[in-house]
């Protein structure tokens, strides 16, 4: 039953391929490398918080470069990131991935502080809340749209604009897939699972009329080269996730599955970075992973470090946490 469920889950898109490798202690904080290969240029939606930031953090730890955006203001994430990465090159700016005008204006700012943009990646999302879909107001269905889909798509083009006039620079694009990437029901997150649905369909799309053009028309000449991912950071402990979320959800699956941010972005990162062929797909919580964790809990009878018994999140000393139990990264 352990091997049935972990497959239906892979099957609904919470989890796909990967390889095992050594835990990591999710709260550690982590020492800067002494040296770096080379410097990049990085763009990260959504980066005020959760896995955007723990992404930015990631990044600057490695020693490139970092813009990250978001709706909310970006002053203090970058006070931080900078505190902890003196040094470091990082900065922030205000944008909605769903307006044009916010989006060009991001793709203008990062050229400006990067020079060169290697890597865009499209973290910026929302889940609209966990209802039934009659439930919804419209407003927040169409939030969830703009956000989710609309945005992918504003900042993919934008990205691609900056990309293609990059002369001999290989750029990557990377869009966040999430739950109903590949099908099935997502009860309560009706929207958000069908604009993740959509993210694969828009990344191979791309991928073809980038190495094979379009039929009928002149292939598009480039000084830059453009390659185009999908993402998948699996369940992680933050207000997405956590938001609106049952102590019956957080037992299960949440308990057993979900990640700290910092663990996310440590695992994905080097993934990132080491990405060459377009079209490829990057996970956290793989079958592997998902397997190994349900042998743990339900065999060995582990306890989650992060849920009790009765589904509150576990609250550590020294952190502060929000209403819904999402750790404050800074």
């Amino acid at each position: 039953s352990i091997v049935l469920l972990a497959l239906s889950l892979a099957h609904a898109g919470l989890v796909s391929g990967f390889t095992p490798r050594a835990p990591i202690s999710p709260l550690a904080q982590r020492t800067p490398p002494s040296t770096t290969k080379l410097n990049l240029g990085v763009v990260i939606t959504g980066g005020s918080n959760g896995v955007g930031y723990a992404y930015a953090d990631e990044f600057l730890s490695l020693g490139h470069s970092v813009v990250i955006c978001d709706v909310a203001d970006t002053e203090p994430p970058v006070d931080a990131l900078k505190a902890k990465h003196p040094g470091g090159e990082i900065y922030g700016t205000r944008c909605d991935v769903s307006s044009a005008e916010d989006v060009s204006a991001l793709g203008a700012f990062a050229k400006e502080k990067l020079g060169t943009i290697h890597h865009w990646i499209n973290n910026a999302g929302v889940n609209g809340g966990r209802r039934a879909l009659m439930d919804v107001p419209i407003s927040q269905v169409e939030l969830v749209v703009k956000v989710n889909l609309l945005g992918v798509l504003l900042c993919t083009k934008q990205a691609m604009a900056v990309m293609a006039e990059q002369e001999g620079v290989e750029g990557h694009i990377f869009n966040t897939v999430g739950s109903g990437v590949k099908g099935g029901g997502t009860p309560g997150y009706a929207c958000y699972g069908a604009t993740k649905r959509g993210l694969p369909q828009l990344t191979d799309s791309l991928r073809k009329e980038i190495d094979e053009g379009v039929e009928g028309y002149e292939a598009r000449k480039m000084k830059g080269s453009i390659k185009v991912h999908s993402l998948s950071p699996g369940m992680v402990f933050t207000k997405l996730l956590l938001e609106d979320s049952t102590p019956s959800l957080r037992k299960f699956p949440f308990g057993v599955l979900a990640a700290q941010p910092e663990e996310v972005a440590q695992d994905l990162v080097p993934k990132i970075l080491a990405a060459k062929e377009s079209g490829t797909s990057i996970e956290f919580l793989g079958t592997d992973k998902i397997l190994k964790k349900f042998f743990e809990r339900f065999v060995l009878q582990k306890k989650s470090e992060y849920i009790d018994d009765d589904g509150n999140v576990i609250k550590f000393p020294g952190e502060q946490y929000n209403e819904d139990g999402v750790r404050a990264l800074y």
